[in-house]
C-alpha cells in the first residue's frame, strides 16, 4: 500500500514514521529543501499537554475586544477584507462558552497525553536527540485575575489525567530559582511535572533522517499544485520539481499535512478546512550568564510566551496575529517579546543579540486539530493543529497511520469523519 505525505513538517514527518511502520511505502513532498522548514523551525519548544485551554474560552471575547487596537497585544486580530477571516471569528466566538471551552480542553487533554507518551517511547526505541529537558512546563501569572481563571481549566485538565498542581509564588521559585527577581509579582503559578521541552526543528530533522534509513522517499524542493480526481477518489498529486518539470505522483492514499496551505489546496475538492494562519513569532536569545536564565520550561499566561531551554539558548515564543498570510516581522511585536525577557531575567542576555523568526500556525477555532479522513475516501487530514503541532505531533501521526491502515486509533478523541471509541458519530470535513 503506497501512500503520500503532503508536507515535511513535524506533523508530517511524525506521521511518514508511523506510516513506514504500519507497512506503507511512503513518500513524503514539501517545497522547501529540507524537512521542518516553516512552522517547524523555531517555535516554542515545548511539549505541553498543560497547555490544554483553547484561546477560544468564556474569557477571551473581551481580551480580544481590549487588544483590538494594540499593536504588541499578545491575540491580535487585524481585520480585513477576507471572508475566511470573518468566517473563522465568528466560529472562534461560538466556541467561547463553557460547555464547548470544557470540550475542547478534553479533546486536548486527551491528545497531548497520548501524545507526549508517544515522544516518549521513540525516543526509548531510536535513541533521537533534539535537546530534550525533562523537566516539567511551570505556568506563572503575574496577574491576580489571570490566575484566578486558569483555576477551573486546571482542574479539568486534572480530571482528565493532566497532572497539573495549582503552586504557590515560593513553591514556583524553588522549582525555578530564575523567577527569584519577580517573586513578588507572582499571584500563583501551576506545575506539570511529566511536561517537556525540546527543539522541534532538530527533531523533525534528525527522524527525516531516521524515517529514510527505514525507506521513506523524500521529494524535497518539490511544489505541490493540486490533486486530481476521478471517480470520486484523488488520483494523483500534481508537483512541479526543482528543475521545473510538473509530474503526477500516485499513490493509493494520500495525506494532508500542510498546516495553514491545507485549506487552499482542497477546497476546490469540496472539503471545506477551517484552518486560519495565526502567526507567531519567537526570539532566541545566547544565554550570556546560565545562573539567570531559567532551566524549568516556563509559561507567562499574561503575555501567552513560552520559554524553552535549547542548550546554551533561550527561545521565547508566542503571541498570535491574525492577519492573513504574511511572514514579515512586526519590529514592535518582536521588541515585545525581549522587553519582558529582560524584565523577568535582567541581565540573562543581550537583547539586541536576539534572532526574531515567525511562523504560521494552522488554527481551527476551536484548537482541536482535524485527525482522519476527509468526505474524498483516500484523502486523509492531520493539519489545523495550531500552537500545539510540536506537542501533538507524535500521537496525531500514530493515530492518522492507525486510521489509514483500517485500524481503530487507541486514543478517545473527536476525528474527523470516524467514530470515537465513545461511538460518537462525527462530521466529515
Amino acid at each position: 500500500m503506497k501512500a503520500i505525505v503532503l508536507g515535511a513538517g513535524v506533523t508530517g514527518i511524525t506521521s511518514a514514521w508511523f506510516l513506514k511502520k504500519e507497512g506503507f511505502d511512503v513518500t513524503v513532498v514539501d517545497r522547501q529543501p529540507a524537512a521542518g522548514m516553516e512552522t517547524s523551525f523555531a517555535n516554542g519548544g515545548q511539549i505541553s499537554v498543560s497547555h490544554a485551554e483553547p484561546w477560544a474560552n468564556p474569557g477571551a471575547p473581551k481580551k480580544v475586544l481590549k487588544w483590538l487596537m494594540k499593536e504588541d497585544a499578545p491575540l491580535l486580530f487585524r481585520l480585513r477584507a477576507d471572508a475566511r477571516q470573518w468566517r473563522w471569528g465568528m466560529q472562534f466566538l461560538r466556541e467561547c462558552t463553557p460547555e464547548k471551552t470544557r470540550h475542547n480542553i478534553i479533546q486536548m487533554v486527551n491528545l497531548g497525553t497520548f501524545s507526549r507518551d508517544t515522544l516518549q517511547e521513540l525516543r526509548a526505541e531510536t535513541g533521537i536527540e533534539y535537546n530534550c529537558l525533562t523537566k516539567g512546563i511551570l505556568h506563572f501569572y503575574t496577574n491576580q485575575q489571570e490566575f484566578d481563571d486558569a483555576l477551573e481549566p486546571a482542574e479539568i485538565m486534572r480530571e482528565f489525567g493532566c497532572d497539573r498542581k495549582v503552586i504557590d509564588a515560593n513553591e514556583a521559585v524553588r522549582l525555578e530559582p530564575a523567577l527569584a527577581t519577580v517573586k513578588s509579582k507572582i499571584a500563583g503559578a501551576t506545575y506539570t511535572e511529566a511536561d517537556e521541552s525540546g527543539d522541534a526543528h532538530v527533531f523533525t530533522q534528525n527522524l527525516s533522517k531516521l524515517c529514510a534509513a527505514k525507506g521513506v522517499e523524500f521529494k524535497y524542493d518539490t511544489a505541490i499544485l493540486g490533486l486530481d480526481i476521478e471517480g470520486g477518489k484523488i488520483s494523483g498529486v500534481r508537483v512541479r520539481g526543482a528543475d521545473g518539470q510538473v509530474q503526477v505522483l500516485k499513490a493509493d492514499k494520500y495525506l494532508l499535512c500542510m498546516g495553514s496551505y491545507s485549506p487552499m489546496l482542497v477546497k476546490d475538492l469540496g472539503v471545506d478546512l477551517l484552518i486560519y494562519p495565526a502567526k507567531g513569532y519567537s526570539a532566541t536569545l545566547q544565554i550570556d550568564d546560565a545562573s539567570k536564565a531559567p532551566q524549568v520550561s516556563l509559561t507567562d499566561d499574561e503575555y501567552k510566551l513560552v520559554f524553552s531551554r535549547l542548550g546554551d539558548k533561550l527561545r521565547i515564543a508566542g503571541t498570535a496575529e491574525l492577519n492573513g498570510y504574511s511572514t514579515n516581522l512586526n519590529d514592535v511585536r518582536c521588541k515585545a517579546i525581549t522587553r519582558r525577557v529582560m524584565e523577568l531575567f535582567p541581565g540573562m542576555a543581550d537583547p539586541e543579540k536576539a534572532v526574531y523568526w515567525t511562523g504560521l500556525r494552522p488554527a481551527t477555532p476551536s484548537n482541536v486539530p482535524y485527525i482522519g479522513v476527509s468526505k474524498i475516501s483516500n484523502l486523509y487530514l492531520n493539519t489545523g493543529h495550531g500552537t500545539l503541532g510540536w506537542t501533538h505531533s507524535c500521537g496525531s501521526g500514530r493515530s492518522i497511520a492507525s486510521i489509514m491502515n483500517g485500524k481503530q486509533p487507541e486514543l478517545d478523541f473527536a476525528f474527523t469523519g470516524i467514530s470515537s471509541k465513545k461511538g460518537e458519530s462525527l462530521a466529515v470535513a
